[in-house]
């Protein structure tokens, strides 16, 4: 659950973002278990990090945005949140 304060407008389109990668990894799961090659594997894996990390940006730049905008974000949670990028 989140409280209003915390939910932005691009949050929907990132969980809908995340669902995708949460399913790509199941059949990455599926793959391993078929016993699928690795190459494959690891080729699927790298495109469910990726998919992963441009969620986090994407957070990670709304937060940034929406907070400057609302006049809500100070130097130290700039330096905190920017860390994770």
């Amino acid at each position: 659950y989140m409280s209003d304060s915390h939910l932005h407008a691009t949050h929907p389109a990132i969980a809908t973002r995340l669902r995708r990668a949460q399913g790509h990894l199941r059949r990455v799961v599926a793959m391993i278990e078929e016993g699928r090659p690795c190459l494959d594997l690891a080729t699927q894996l790298h495109a469910v990090e990726r998919a992963v990390a441009e969620a986090k940006r994407a957070l990670i730049h709304d937060h940034i945005a929406h907070s400057l905008t609302e006049g809500e974000l100070g130097l130290t949670e700039i330096k905190a949140i920017t860390r994770l990028l």
